[in-house]
């Protein structure tokens, strides 16, 4: 069966108060797109100074815990890091799910094992809301002109509930089935993202050793057959890295082919393009790449040619 897709159906309802559960740099920009259009924000992060700056000037309150957070908010929007950062969010007398009142959706946005998502639903419906897996596709500029794709998992009414919310987010939100189908889907998204980032790094230094200007190699990817809308936006971050603030960072790569990597093996699927990611992010995080840019997957591949 196809996947329902959407797109935005009008103007947003900014009287839906939401909580932003994470304030890295997806959501921090989250809470700029979400204050530019209007909506009740507050936000919360582990680290407070880092809240304060995703408030900023865009008048979001900051709240001491996620409990806090989630009790002020109709939807809540999580985006951290990783699984072990999402289930301590969740849990304990501080964590979000002890905020939560009847009706309140709760948008999982982080990327996970699909099995983290279940494990935390039973935390959400016991106090009477509702748990999407509603991960995105899309970099920082895409949160701030709103153009992201949604990939959601879960009960579709909740889908529609949340709906103001994504529509300010997203330009498409696929509801791809049940809980857990969002988390599922951004892995493999994920997988197709890293691939090419690999493909377009070793083939522009490629260009590059055999004597064509780097910008010039890059132009011409992107008016060509490949020029896939990562090839577009990327286009700073391989030909200016020195200058092009970081958006995926491949500490973050590494994680999310574990994940992948996880769920193949889960499924039984053979992947030997993924194997073969894995050693070269692998190689270079152990060359001190972790910090920076997945694009920075070129200049670790420069260091490595003889």
């Amino acid at each position: 069966m196809a996947a329902d897709v959407t797109e935005p159906a009008g103007e947003a309802t900014p009287d839906v108060p939401v909580a932003v559960i994470g304030a890295g740099r997806m959501g921090a920009a989250m809470v700029t797109r979400l204050r530019a259009g209007g909506y009740p924000v507050t936000v919360f992060n582990r680290t407070r100074e880092r809240a304060e700056a995703a408030a900023g000037s865009t008048g979001a309150a900051v709240a001491g815990t996620a409990r806090e957070a989630a009790e002020a908010a109709q939807v809540v929007l999580v985006s951290l890091a990783d699984d072990a950062a999402v289930r301590s969010a969740y849990a304990g007398p501080d964590g979000l799910a002890l905020g939560l009142t009847a009706g309140v959706v709760v948008l999982e946005c982080s990327t996970l094992q699909p099995e983290t998502v279940h494990k935390l639903a039973p935390l959400v419906t016991e106090r009477g809301a509702a748990l999407l897996d509603t991960p995105v596709s899309g970099s920082v500029p895409l949160v701030l002109n709103g153009q992201l794709t949604v990939l959601a998992g879960g009960d579709p009414a909740a889908v529609e509930r949340a709906r103001p919310v994504l529509d300010a987010l997203a330009s498409k939100v696929f509801h791809l089935g049940d809980l857990g189908a969002g988390a599922t889907m951004k892995l493999a998204v994920n997988s197709v993202l890293i691939a090419l980032n690999q493909a377009l790094s070793e083939a522009l230094v490629l260009a590059e050793r055999a004597g064509v200007e780097r910008e010039q190699a890059y132009e011409v990817f992107a008016n060509s057959a490949v020029a896939a809308p990562y090839v577009q936006y990327k286009r700073d971050a391989f030909v200016h890295p020195e200058t092009t603030p970081a958006a995926f960072l491949v500490d973050l790569v590494a994680k999310d082919l574990w994940l992948v990597d996880a769920l193949a093996t889960r499924h039984g699927v053979r992947a030997d393009q993924l194997a073969a990611n894995r050693r070269v992010v692998a190689g270079a995080v152990a060359a001190g790449f972790g910090g920076n840019d997945i694009s920075s997957i070129a200049e670790y591949l420069r260091t490595q040619s003889g």
